[in-house]
């Protein structure tokens, strides 16, 4: 490990401590009755939830049967909260109490008295011992969740568990406030920030409270939101979760006729365009540094929020990715650096990885994080074998926190080295756009620099590479290991058979579109791989993938070209020598 990966981790390791000494030390009674929200009589307001509700959920949940991240657990009488969980991200999501919004989109007498004898049920035993209850973004989920389906649970109820409902909720900030002292940086820092802005604008008497956590929120806002829009995580999972949240505490503050903070309304702005950049035409997000499915109702949802519904941008220079779009064709690719370690989690080692759309079919892609179980997963989905780039001697671009005690201490296993200069650079030539990259994340350990080229046609009929290794100028390569591999994992949707010159592979898209991949020079393998981010789970799948010596073949150059007799190609042809279709 060098002295640099050594120094990284130790700032982490002095970060985590210090965090925790402060947790503890404003620990103490006297530190907690500070944070009390103060005198709550009342709910003033309830903040709108855009997640997607089934109202069908709400029968399996009357039934004592709670299906959670793909896990089953059957009451049986008993108290849900008093189970074990079959798993974490099931008892997550019970303790978030998301699954309320089922309850109330089924709005009848029944659903609201079981979600009353529910949250009762919660609120009678403050005392059962759950560990995952005082996580602080767990916490930060349960305050939203109970603000915003205030209106179902107190709809037909009386004074008593009204107070009592009150009292609950004044509890559980006062817990989130404290949990503010240890926190993860990133995503979960931002959602507690959120939680506690809900809980001042909705409960009375607080508008102490409000001008502290408008003041907080902003100053967060302004450092994890990227001025390009992009969240400092470089995950664009980070803004479908942030946004569902940000939109609805923007109508909070307009209907307290309170102005919201420039902070919140430039950072909706900003983020609002680079949700488009990442969607490819099927609407899926491009699989980088951790994303996963997104819920495409919710994504919808979102979108209807942008009064913009322009064409995305090209370039995203601060958060590090560039997009192609050539006719129905669509190219985006990981062009920055890894994150900073404190907020690298869940970041991936995919520099220079890319992804390949057509029209409404996914071509290539990167194998994503399943949205459930995903410590499985975590080891393999976060290396550069995993995604759609150069793998040099099968080990990773970026170097993570390896062992056990490290990650239990860190929450996580960050990454400690990775590429320190990444440079891209597009210009517009004759027949399309043509894009140069390079990183030089092996360099320290290998003496190489990864350059790739893409070349975009201008009809989106063809994407045209090369992926180059040369040593550092007047350096050599390091050590006796030289071989690398250049993958194209595909998606599950596309078939894929080997040419018989074993240079190309003949790809067929679900709307029977013929694609072929060609390696002008190099033998070309069609290998298993897996799709983790379905929404179904991880699903096989295949990879090209093409294998070389650096020391003999220091560059391979490869294309992906749409066959002429594809329906979308026909079609083209026809309109454009307007010739009706026959009918069939």
């Amino acid at each position: 490990m060098s002295v640099a990966q050594r120094r990284r981790i130790s700032t982490l390791i002095a970060g985590r401590f210090a965090r925790s000494v402060l947790a503890r030390a404003s620990g103490g009674t006297v530190a907690l009755s500070r944070l009390w929200p103060g005198r709550t009589d009342r709910l003033i307001i309830a903040p709108h939830d855009l997640r997607t509700a089934d109202a069908t959920r709400a029968a399996e949940i009357y039934a004592g049967r709670f299906v959670f991240a793909g896990k089953i657990v059957t009451c049986h009488g008993r108290s849900i909260f008093d189970l074990e969980p079959p798993s974490e991200d099931w008892e997550v999501a019970l303790l978030g109490f998301g699954w309320l919004r089922h309850l109330r989109a089924a709005d009848t007498a029944l659903t609201r008295a079981n979600a009353r004898s529910l949250v009762d049920d919660w609120l009678s035993n403050p005392a059962r011992s759950r560990p995952l209850e005082r996580r602080a973004d767990v916490l930060a989920r349960r305050v939203i969740s109970l603000l915003s389906q205030a209106p179902l649970v107190l709809g037909d109820t009386d004074g008593k568990f009204y107070r009592k409902y009150l009292r609950g909720l004044a509890r559980e900030i006062r817990y989130l406030r404290f949990a503010m002292f240890d926190i993860a940086d990133g995503v979960p820092r931002l959602q507690v920030l959120i939680a506690l802005c809900y809980a001042s604008l909705c409960l009375a008497n607080q508008a102490r409270h409000i001008r502290t956590a408008t003041r907080k929120l902003s100053d967060e806002l302004q450092r994890q939101i990227l001025p390009d829009g992009g969240h400092i995580s470089r995950n664009p999972g980070a803004l479908v979760e942030l946004l569902s949240d940000l939109l609805p505490l923007r109508q909070t503050f307009a209907a307290r006729n309170i102005a919201p903070p420039p902070a919140l309304l430039n950072a909706i702005d900003r983020m609002m365009p680079m949700l488009r950049f990442f969607r490819h035409g099927d609407g899926s997000f491009a699989l980088f540094n951790g994303m996963s499915s997104a819920p495409s109702d919710l994504v919808a949802t979102l979108l209807a929020y942008d009064d913009t519904h322009g064409v995305p941008m090209a370039h995203m220079p601060h958060t590090g990715f560039q997009r192609l779009d050539a006719g129905a064709m669509t190219v985006i690719m990981d062009t920055g650096p890894p994150p900073p370690p404190n907020v690298s989690q869940d970041a991936h080692a995919g520099c220079l990885a890319f992804e390949l759309s057509s029209g409404p079919s996914r071509i290539v892609i990167n194998c994503g994080m399943p949205s459930t179980g995903r410590d499985n997963w975590r080891t393999f989905a976060r290396s550069t074998a995993a995604h759609s780039t150069l793998t040099y001697h099968e080990t990773s671009s970026c170097r993570f926190v390896e062992q056990s005690a490290m990650k239990r201490l860190l929450q996580g296993s960050p990454i400690v080295s990775g590429p320190a200069t990444v440079e891209s650079y597009r210009e517009v030539v004759a027949n399309g756009d043509l894009l140069t990259t390079s990183h030089d994340g092996y360099l320290p350990r290998f003496g190489v620099v990864h350059r790739r080229v893409l070349m975009a046609a201008n009809d989106g009929t063809r994407l045209d590479g090369e992926d180059t290794l040369s040593p550092a100028p007047g350096a050599r390569i390091k050590g006796n290991e030289t071989d690398f591999a250049v993958r194209f994992h595909l998606h599950p949707s596309v078939k894929a058979s080997r040419l018989s010159d074993a240079r190309g592979v003949m790809l067929v898209l679900p709307n029977r579109d013929v694609w072929t991949f060609e390696a002008l020079d190099d033998k070309v393998d069609l290998e298993d791989s897996v799709f983790l981010a379905g929404n179904d789970g991880p699903r096989r799948t295949a990879q090209i993938v093409i294998r070389q010596d650096s020391r003999t073949a220091s560059s391979v150059r490869w294309s992906f070209v749409r066959s002429s007799t594809s329906a979308a190609a026909t079609t083209a042809r026809r309109n454009a020598r307007r010739e009706p279709e026959l009918p069939l």
